[in-house]
């Protein structure tokens, strides 16, 4: 299955909610992923740019812009961004084709 990596920050209020009730995120992330066929295979708070990061597997692209439309709607996540992630075969068939492409660049 693809791999996926996710970074997204939280709303104010889901921030305020956390501190208030402090409580494991990550159990409501891997169960969105499994109701869409996928599997969460990691899920970290973060410094920086991003309040949190995610690595999921997904059946496929619209699966995972399905967990992402799901997340984002309910208004707890915003800027959430996703990734798909190529293993090294996969990068490497990339080349392959790369190397075998015709293109024409402006002149």
């Amino acid at each position: 299955m693809p791999l996926y990596l996710g970074r997204f920050n939280y709303s104010a209020e889901a921030i305020q909610a956390m501190v208030a009730n402090p409580q494991d995120r990550s159990r409501a992330a891997a169960e969105v992923a499994e109701s869409l066929g996928g599997e969460l295979k990691g899920f970290w708070f973060s410094f920086g740019e991003f309040d949190g990061v995610f690595l999921m597997e997904a059946p496929d692209n619209t699966s995972a812009v399905a967990l992402a439309m799901t997340v984002a709607g309910a208004g707890a996540v915003q800027n959430l961004q996703t990734t798909v992630l190529l293993d090294t075969n996969e990068a490497q068939e990339a080349m392959r084709k790369a190397a075998n492409a015709t293109y024409r660049p402006p002149s």
